[in-house]
Parts: structure tokens; sequence; C-alpha cells
């Protein structure tokens, strides 16, 4: 299938790409054909964030929006920052990043559903349910396109009576819109050496959950962001509490992968917060709904690869755009989808098939490019502990204001664990079922499925590392770093221990492929349409 602009990915840059995409056709009367492959089962099932949307970008793509039935519904009405110690919270004045006045607090599943919507109005073609496996290469070397998986492939590798081939979509441009650490982007990256010359991406786990609480302690509007307990001083992270419609909240924990620590555990280590004597009676009348985990990409304005290569671009957070000091990330992805838009259409109009240089100019003359260059020391000013990053955000924010001519730098995630000699084991409490759940059961409340008869997506270079390596050196982390208990060590008949991955359990997360300490692990798209499900995360 020939299309002139194939986008991977329906999430927020992917569809503000195609929107836009579609609008400079419609006002120049042109004749431009537009195709979105989404690996979930639909629009919006992948999509996971806190999330909080500054309507900046919105307001630029559709400035009649809050005509539109959109769903957004749930304005910010206030703001409270707090540091926790095991028993108590202290309020702390909330830095001027993380003020929320004129945002809305959304269910970014249900944003990017709509923003579908308005595409398919516009005449794009979206295709979900389909994973893009391949990239395709014209005789120069260029993009030109990609392939869908092949369907119904067996565990063995042969093909089953519902096989069905993939499919090629090829375009004129194709604009990868994966979303943190995509399986394409990554090939793109290393083929292409987009990151030559820029720091080392780092990033961060975020889980969330979301629940039902009773009225009286339901506050629409209200936002809540701590730092400290449960996490050590050494651990970068913290929690957002966000009170949506309908006596909904969204509680989430984020933690930067690049912790040291073998024995911390993500998963365990949100539900402890969960049990805090602050946290606690907000939620233990209540119910859970829904649970879900995402990697997001904080490396920010030093962190960004090249952006173009011949045929295609990068966009949204396949990219990197991310605000860490803000915490949010859609009104940066879909101003970078916008702008690559841009500059890819001035390229169909010129009838030229060349690398569309234009967006990197148009990104660095745009609002984007200085929002994210005023604060890129704030993240790596806490590779040396939340005290000194806590000092160090305080000056980049009240005295340099980000304008030092000095850009910190990061490090490599999957570098910092230490050995597991150097540690002693955490020992987490026992879920009671009332605010604290096991993986399992949080797994199904994600309503993640995969068909069981395929390859696991989740491949292993070396058969041996987990055992000789990973359990040896760093009592198997991967046990404890995947929110979905996709890794499991177990012992053979003999006894001799051995790596189970169960890969119909993956959340689509990538924290393996980004945290596994010798790289090992290689995260690709199983077949389109499986993963999770989630309803309005």
């Amino acid at each position: 299938m020939e299309f002139d602009v194939v986008i991977v990915g329906a999430g927020p840059s992917g569809l503000s790409a195609a929107i836009r995409l579609a609008q400079l056709s419609l006002q120049e009367d042109s004749s431009i054909s537009i195709c979105i492959v989404e690996k979930g089962s639909e629009v919006g099932a992948h999509i996971l964030s806190g999330a909080i949307l500054e309507p900046r970008s919105l307001d630029e793509l559709i400035p009649d929006w809050k005509q539109l039935n959109t769903p957004i519904h749930t304005a910010v009405s206030s703001d409270n920052f707090q540091f926790l110690t095991k028993k108590h919270a202290f309020t702390l004045p909330t830095p001027p990043s993380m003020h929320n006045e004129g945002n809305y607090i959304i269910s970014l599943g249900n944003f990017c559903r709509w923003l579908a919507e308005q595409a398919e109005q516009l005449g794009i073609e979206i295709f979900p349910g389909f994973s893009a496996s391949e990239l395709l290469f014209d005789e120069s070397g260029a993009i030109r396109g990609i392939a869908t998986g092949d369907m119904g492939i067996a565990k063995d590798g042969q093909k089953t009576d519902s096989f069905q081939p993939g499919v090629e979509l090829i375009a004129r441009q194709t604009l990868f819109a994966e979303g943190c650490r995509g399986s394409l982007s990554k090939q793109l990256m290393s083929h292409y050496q987009l990151r030559k010359d820029v720091e080392s991406q780092t990033y961060a786990i975020g889980l969330k959950e979301l629940w039902e609480i009773p009225a009286e302690m339901h506050h629409a509007g209200s936002t809540c962001h701590t730092i400290g307990w449960p996490l050590d001083n050494n651990t970068y992270g913290g929690s957002f509490i966000y009170h949506l419609e309908n006596n909904q909240i969204a509680i989430g924990f984020v933690i930067g992968l690049d912790y040291q620590n073998p024995f911390l555990d993500p998963f365990e280590e949100f539900q402890q917060f969960k049990n805090h004597p602050s946290v606690r009676p907000l939620l233990e009348k209540g119910k859970r709904i829904s649970y879900g985990a995402r990697a997001l990409s904080e490396g920010g304005y030093q962190s960004i690869p090249k952006l173009t290569f011949p045929g295609g671009c990068l966009i949204g957070d396949s990219a990197g755009f991310l605000n860490v000091a803000k915490i949010k990330g859609t009104h940066t992805a879909m101003k970078s989808g916008m702008l690559a838009a841009e500059a890819v259409y001035k390229i169909l109009q010129q009838d030229q098939q060349n690398e569309a240089v234009e967006y990197t100019d148009k990104l660095r003359q745009s609002w984007l490019w200085d929002e994210l260059k005023q604060v890129r020391n704030i993240r790596p000013g806490f590779q040396q502990g939340l005290w000194r990053g806590l000092f160090n955000a305080a000056v980049e924010t009240y005295i340099t204001r980000g304008k030092g001519s000095k850009t910190l730098k990061h490090h490599e995630d999957h570098n910092q664990l230490h050995k597991s000699v150097e540690h002693t084991k955490i020992n987490y409490p026992k879920p009671d079922g009332i605010v604290s759940f096991d993986r399992l059961s949080s797994v199904y409340l994600s309503a993640t499925n995969h068909e069981e008869n395929q390859p696991a997506h989740l491949k292993l270079k070396d058969d041996s590392i987990p055992v000789t390596v990973n359990l040896t050196d760093y009592d198997a982390p991967e046990q404890r770093y995947c929110p979905a208990g996709v890794y499991e060590i177990i012992s053979d008949a003999s006894g001799l221990d051995q790596l189970q991955i169960n890969a119909q359990n993956c959340l689509h997360c990538k924290t393996c492929d980004i945290k596994d300490p010798t790289q090992n692990i290689n995260w690709v798209p199983p077949e389109g349409g499986g993963g999770p499900n989630y309803p309005n995360m």
C-alpha cells in the first residue's frame, strides 16, 4: 500500500502530525494520502500517562477544541508539593514549572481517541492492531516505509492456519511516533548514528492506577506531587495524585531507571507508597479500576538525537521531548509532530524525497526548544542525590533561570546498577488487598492479552547471561524492575536455575530493554493488537 506519509504510532505526536498535514493540504487545496499504523488493539489501548495537559499545542492545532466535545473536563484547581518521611508529609513551595493554572487533568488515552476522530474526519486512514515490525529501505539507503508483522506464526516459527503476511506500507516520508524506546526508532538511531554527539538518553518507569473513591474524599481538579519516602536519597523519583471527574483519581509513582540498588522493586515501592499515612485514607474505602506502566524519556534537551534522516523523522517521545521539570510531555510531543508535519509538507509539495532538515530548524526556532533548554540541568542535577538535586534545581529555577552556559551530562541507566553484594535485600511488606496488591492481580486490571502461540517478543541476545551474569552478579534484577512479572528465575528438572519469560504478561513498558545491565534483552513488537487494553488511562 502506497501513501505520501506513513506515521508509526497513534499517540499525541503521531496524531498531531497527521492532523497538521491534513490541515495544510486543505488550506492549499492539495491532495495528500496519510496513514497511521498503531500496534494497540485500538487507538488509546497502549496510551498511559499521568496526565496533566498543558493546552498550548492543542490551542495551536485545533483552536476551537472547546466547542468539539473533547474529553477534557477537569481544570486544575489546586497544586500541592510534599516531601514525605515514613510517617509525615511536609508541604513545600510548589516550583514554578509545576504550577498548573490553565491546565487540565485528563485521560491521555481518551484524548488520543478524540484526536483520532478529528484525524479520520480529515480523511486520514488509521490502522489499529498492526505492529510496525520492519524498516524498508530503497536502493539509496533512504527509508521508503515500514512493514507490519506477520500474523499467525506459531512459537516454533511455523505458519498456522490463521497466518496472514505483513503488509508493506510505502511512503515518500515516514514519521516515527512510537513513544519511549520505540523498537524501530532504536534501529534508526543505530543505522543512521542519530545519537552521535548527543548525551545518553536517561529514562524512568512510571506506574499508574486509576481509582474510584468516596465523594467526600474527592476534590475535582486537585493535584499533589511528592518526593522522598519510600525512596532513599540516592534514588530519583516521586508520586502524583490527580483528582479527575466522576470521583476518580489517577495515582502513580515514577522512578528514574538510573537507580543503583539491584534489590529495588519499582512496583513494590509504589505499593508501599500507597500505605503512607497521608495517602492510605484516600484509597482504603475506594476501588481500584485499572493498572498500567510505561517507561518515559527524561534526558530532555541534551539527549535529543538527530531528528531527520533520508525519508523520515523522529517525533514525540521517540526522540525524547518530555519536560521533566514540568512532568509533562503531551504538549511537547504534539508540537514536535506539528513542526515535523510542516517540514514534510513542504518537501512533498516540491515533489522531493529528501531529508526534511527544516524540521530541526523549525524546532530550534520554536517555544518547544526554549522550554526544554531552560530546564536542561534539572534532571541530571539529581545524579548526586536528592538534596544536591533540589539545591541545583533551586539555583537553575530562581537564579540562573536556565540561562547558564553549562549543560550537565547524563549517564546510561543500565550501567548504574551495583552488584548485589554491595546492597542488602529489601523486605517489602505483603500486599493487603485493600490499597496494595500483587503483580498478577494488577496485570489483570490492565486487560493485557497476547496470542499465546507466537514467538516471544522479548528476545535474548545470549541465553546464558540471565544466569551467568544477571543472577550471579545482580540477583536477577529483571524479576523486580519488570512491573508485570514477565521474568522469573526457576529451577529445571535437574535443579539448575534458568530464566522463564512470561511474555503474555508484558505491558509493553520497555523497561527491560532499557535497564538490563548487559543490554541482553531486545524488545520487539508482538502480533498487532497484543498487549494492554487500557480503557481510560
